[in-house]
C-alpha cells in the first residue's frame, strides 16, 4: 500500500514537520521504517530531516499487514454504503456480530469484509474495524482500509470527532423534545452481559431528539458522545423508557421487531485524504418501518 502526497508550501520545510502536518505518527513511522516500508521524497529515499519544497511528491510505502490472529473468509455479501482507496462504510444487518468471538469465529461482519475483498484479489487491503454495533443491533458500521487510515480515524474517536447518530424506538412516550443522559456506566456486579448507570463508572453522555411519537412509542433520533457498552440501551432503560423489544433492559416484543429497535442511521467522519466530510446514511431497516407504520400494536 503506497500513500501519496503532494507538498504544498511557500517555504521549503522539514520533511518531519510535512508528515506531523499529514498527522503520521511516530509509531506510524517506526513501523514504516523498521517494518519493511519506506519513505520516498520523487520517488528516492527521503530521511525526516531532509527539506521537501512546494511541488514534491512523497510517499508513504506502508509495509505489509496481517491479522494478530487468522480471519477466515465468510462469502455473505455485504451491502456497501461507501467505499473509497482508505475507508469503506457497509450495512451491518442484526444477528451478526462485528468482529469474530468464540460464539462467532467464522461469519461476523470482519469475516464477511475479508471474504469481499479475498474476492477482489486484493491482498494489500486488511480492513481495520473503527466502529463496532452490539449483534442485535443494525446500520452503518464503519472499517479504515489500513493502518494509516485507522490511525487518522482513531485520533478522531479519541478527540469525539466521529459523529453517530441513531434510530431508536423507545417505550412510552416522552414529554421533552430533546435532552441528554449524563450518566456513569459500567458493567453490572454479577453480570457478563449486562451494563448499568453506577456512580462509579464511566462518565457517559446520551443525546435525544424526539422525531415521532405514535401509540405508547417515541421513535428517537440519538448521538453517542461517549461509547460505552450498551449505552443507549441502559440511559434509556434507567429513564423508564427501555427500547423496544430490548428483553434484557425490560423492552416487551413488539411484533415484527425480535430485537432492540436501535439502527445507527447516520456516521459522519473526517477525510484527511479528500479534506472533506463524509456523511453516510443508512435506511431503516423494514421490520422498524413496518412496527411504525402499525402504531406499536
Amino acid at each position: 500500500m503506497i500513500i501519496k502526497f503532494e507538498v504544498k508550501t511557500t517555504t521549503p520545510m522539514k520533511l518531519k514537520t510535512f508528515l506531523r502536518n499529514k498527522k503520521v505518527s511516530r509509531r506510524l513511522l517506526a513501523k514504516i521504517r523498521y517494518g519493511g516500508g519506506e519513505i520516498l521524497v520523487n520517488q528516492h529515499s527521503g530521511r525526516t530531516i531532509d527539506k521537501v519544497n512546494d511541488g514534491d511528491i512523497v510517499s508513504l510505502q506502508l509495509p505489509n499487514e496481517e491479522f494478530k490472529q487468522p480471519i477466515e473468509a465468510s462469502y455473505v455479501p455485504i451491502k456497501i454504503l461507501y467505499e473509497d482507496d482508505n475507508f469503506l462504510v457497509v450495512d451491518k444487518p442484526p444477528f451478526v456480530a462485528s468482529i469474530p468471538s468464540p460464539l462467532h469465529r467464522t461469519d461476523s461482519m470482519l469475516n464477511r469484509v475479508v471474504g469481499y475483498y479475498a474476492l477482489q484479489q486484493n491482498k494489500d487491503i486488511i480492513p481495520h474495524v473503527v466502529s463496532r454495533l452490539d449483534r442485535d443491533t443494525s446500520g452503518a458500521m464503519l472499517f479504515a482500509k489500513h493502518r494509516y487510515a485507522h490511525a487518522l480515524l482513531d485520533q478522531q474517536l479519541q478527540n469525539h470527532l466521529i459523529k453517530k447518530y441513531y434510530t431508536a424506538i423507545l417505550t412510552n412516550r416522552l414529554n421533552e423534545s430533546h435532552f441528554s443522559v449524563n450518566l456513569p456506566i459500567d458493567r453490572k456486579p454479577g453480570s457478563l452481559i449486562k451494563r448499568a448507570v453506577l456512580m462509579d463508572g464511566k462518565y457517559s453522555k446520551t443525546e435525544y431528539w424526539v422525531e415521532k411519537q405514535i401509540g405508547d412509542m417515541a421513535i428517537c433520533k440519538i448521538r453517542l458522545h461517549t461509547g460505552r457498552t450498551h449505552q443507549i440501551r441502559v440511559h434509556s432503560a434507567y429513564i423508564g423508557h427501555p427500547l423496544v423489544s430490548d428483553t434484557l433492559y425490560g423492552g416487551k416484543i413488539k411484533m415484527p421487531l425480535q430485537r432492540q429497535a436501535l439502527h445507527c442511521s447516520e456516521i459522519n467522519f473526517w477525510d484527511d485524504f479528500k479534506e472533506r466530510l463524509i456523511s453516510v446514511r443508512s435506511e431503516l431497516p423494514n421490520t422498524f418501518n413496518k412496527l411504525i407504520q402499525k402504531g406499536g400494536k
